[in-house]
Order: structure tokens, then sequence, then C-alpha cells
């Protein structure tokens, strides 16, 4: 016999299905439900179900198998490009027959200042050398960060930079060179293709928790006072009574 009604595997999809979590924003739910696997990192996939043997000249199956990094707190102050800490084993005198010890391989870090032309404003940022690398495949720092999927970025800096340059785009601020109008035009239309609503753009990089929170914020409705409400009804009722009394017409001489 079962000792749970649904099994732990679906809790999640049936949590957000009842109560504030059904009332979340459409978009939203649909960014959490995201199936797609994160670009391969530190593993190099075969693309092929089957190959042949070398040694043997027969074919036989193969599989991806991805290698899955950790991503420590400080990941999410940072821009790691997707690399994480990797951990493994090596044999303790490059011989297989001696003992083997279990290793951990972190990225190498560097502090670079990286300018957005969107938020027009430097940022010191840790990084690695995929994210520079990354960041010119791209063709700019804005551009990276706008491009790159959240389970690509693995990043809460990240993805509060994107939110932060998507707002901006979308309320085409004029707080971005308000001196110099041609070039805020320029920038807001190199980036047109990547404008969003701005009811999207303020969820977006939300955790679950932040979610909530902004969606019991907003549901949240100022209490209209006892009194109040019982002015605005004898008002409304003298007015109405006023419309349905008939007019006097006086005559005069």
């Amino acid at each position: 016999m079962p000792l749970h009604k649904y099994p732990p595997a679906i809790w999640k999809s049936l949590k957000l299905k009842e109560g504030i979590y059904a009332r979340l924003p459409a978009h939203f739910l649909k960014s959490l439900n995201e199936t797609e696997k994160p670009a391969a990192v530190h593993w190099k996939p075969h693309g092929l179900k089957y190959r042949m043997n070398p040694k043997t000249g027969e074919r036989e199956r193969v599989a991806d198998v991805p290698i899955l990094p950790y991503f420590p707190p400080e990941a999410n102050e940072g821009l790691w490009g997707g690399e994480g800490w990797i951990t493994g084993y090596r044999y303790a005198n490059n011989d297989k027959l001696s003992t083997r010890l279990k290793v951990k391989w972190k990225p190498q870090l560097f502090i670079r200042e990286l300018y957005s032309e969107i938020l027009d404003k430097t940022f010191s940022i840790k990084v690695t050398m995929r994210t520079l690398d990354l960041i010119d495949a791209a063709f700019g720092f804005d551009f990276y960060i706008i491009k790159t999927p959240q389970r690509d970025l693995c990043s809460k800096l990240g993805m509060e930079l994107k939110r932060a340059m998507l707002i901006r785009l979308a309320k085409k601020d004029p707080d971005l060179h308000p001196d110099d109008q041609t070039k805020r035009e320029q920038i807001y239309n190199k980036y047109k293709a990547f404008e969003i609503p701005l009811d999207e753009a303020e969820w977006v990089g939300l955790s679950l928790e932040e979610a909530v929170e902004k969606q019991r914020l907003l549901e949240k409705k100022d209490h209209t006072p006892v009194f109040k409400t019982a002015v605005d009804e004898f008002i409304n009722r003298i007015k109405a009574q006023k419309l349905e009394e008939p007019a006097v017409i006086e005559n005069r001489p």
C-alpha cells in the first residue's frame, strides 16, 4: 500500500496548481516547466546512438552521459558561463594500480569590468575565461545576457541584469542618456528584437518564492474604513432622492 496519495516526483507540479501558485502569470509558470537541457560545458556529447567499435568492428550502442557540475552559492554572485565544481577521482601516483583519491576541480575566476549599453553602467563581476569567450561570441555583454537562457546563465546576478535590461527596453526609459536623444534611440533600436511587454519583463528571473511574494502584494488591497463606506453610501442615497423628487416650478407674475 503506498504511503502517499501521489508520488513525490509530481509534488512540485501539483503544488503549482493550487492556491496562489495557480494564480501566478502563465508566462512565469511556463518558464518553470522548461524541459530543455543546459548546454554541454564539462563534457562533449557523442550525438550518436550507435558507433563502430574500432577493435571488433561491431556496432555498439553509446549514450551521452552528461557531467553535472555543482554551483556553489558564490556562483550566483558572478557569471561563470555554465562552469561549476566538478568532483572526480585521480590515481595517487598516476598509476592505475595505486589508490584513487577524490578530487574537486574548480573554475579559474577573474574580476573584469563589464559595461552595459542598456543600463549605461559598468559592473565589476567575477567571470571565467569561458564567460569572456561567450560574450565575444555574442558580440557584446548585453547581447550575451539577453540571449542566454536561465539554464545556461546559472546565475542570480545574470538574471537580475537580464530583468533590469528588459524592463528598461520595455519602458523606453528616458533616463538613458537624457541629454542625447539620438544615442538613446540608437541603443533601443539595436536591442528592439528582444523587447517584451513590461508585465512579463518584471517577472523574468524571479525565484518561485519571489514570484509568490510579488503576486501576494499585487493581490493585496487596501481595506476601506467602514465609516468612509457609510458616508459614501449616505451621499449617494441623498443624490438619488434629489433626482427622484419632482421639480418645483414657481409661477411668478
